[in-house]
């Protein structure tokens, strides 16, 4: 588990890099979910540009489509295409890497990042599985800010009412959104009560754990008869100092004196972690 947090470091530094040549992107989010995408993909999911075409390969779907520079930044390492090429080209006219997910691309299950969407998409793929009695699994990522949208409970009570143990989502509680405190704009009070009222088995993780992620969603394909979500508190720009717990870095630009610390700041982590 600790060579994944090792990696998040170097794909981290990949998302500033593709963040800095695309002229814009959403770096505060980015880093509050990278060890939440690098925990399924690398130790999780059955997913690979192996079986991308297999029915029974596992579906993920980022809601939070604004932070899509970690998926494409996971999925390269993944194998499913050059990091050069996305770093290259990210948000360039013509380009297939914009801004959003794009399911043009190997790997990208649908486009998203309208808001409240990927849950109930996630739930008709879940239970689409059910149907046809298939064994694969589907994950989804939602932001905290993300959950004012009506859409959002809409699915959850559906995946409750179908008994969807197939499907795993996930909440970056990072606290933070583009006009400030979650708890300024809509207050969330106890999350995991909420989905629990809604029928969800709820657990609390920390985000950037990767052992007690790993563990929770061992626990999630554990439960039986109804869905999961795990509520996972993060810190909205993890790895660097300057960028850690301030709303301003939603979709902040670094200059260069912003970026050299960034990357500092990633090597010293890096470093740390190599000697854990």
């Amino acid at each position: 588990m600790n060579e994944l947090k090792v990696l998040s470091y170097d794909l981290r530094k990949d998302v500033v890099d593709m963040i800095l040549s695309g002229k814009g992107g959403h770096i505060g989010g980015d880093m509050s979910m990278m060890d939440i995408l690098v925990t399924l993909y690398f130790k999780v999911m059955n997913i690979s540009p192996d079986n991308q075409d297999d029915p029974n390969r596992d579906r993920f779907i980022l809601s939070k489509g604004h932070s899509v520079e970690t998926l494409y930044a996971v999925l390269a390492k993944k194998g499913f295409f050059p990091i050069d090429e996305v770093i290259s080209q990210f948000s360039k006219f013509g380009s297939p890497y914009i801004g959003h997910p794009n399911n043009k691309l190997p790997g990208i299950e649908m486009n998203s990042g309208s808001l409240g969407h990927g849950l109930p998409v996630a739930v008709g793929m879940a239970l689409a599985g059910k149907m046809d009695r298939r064994d694969y699994r589907v994950y989804t990522v939602m932001g905290d800010g993300e959950l004012a949208e009506g859409s959002v409970w809409e699915g959850a009570m559906s995946a409750s009412h179908y008994k969807l143990d197939n499907l795993c989502a996930v909440v970056d509680r990072n606290r933070l959104q583009i006009s400030g405190s979650t708890e300024d704009v809509m207050h969330h009070d106890d999350l995991q009560a909420r989905f629990a009222a809604f029928g969800w088995h709820a657990v609390q993780v920390d985000g950037h754990d990767y052992d007690a992620l790993a563990a929770a969603f061992d626990e999630a394909a554990a439960t039986k008869g109804r869905p999961t979500v795990l509520i996972a508190n993060t810190i909205k720009g993890c790895g660097s100092a300057i960028m850690e717990n301030k709303a301003g870095w939603h979709h902040h630009l670094p200059n260069q004196e912003e970026y050299e610390q960034i990357i500092a700041d990633f090597a010293a982590r890096k470093e740390s972690a190599l000697h854990e």
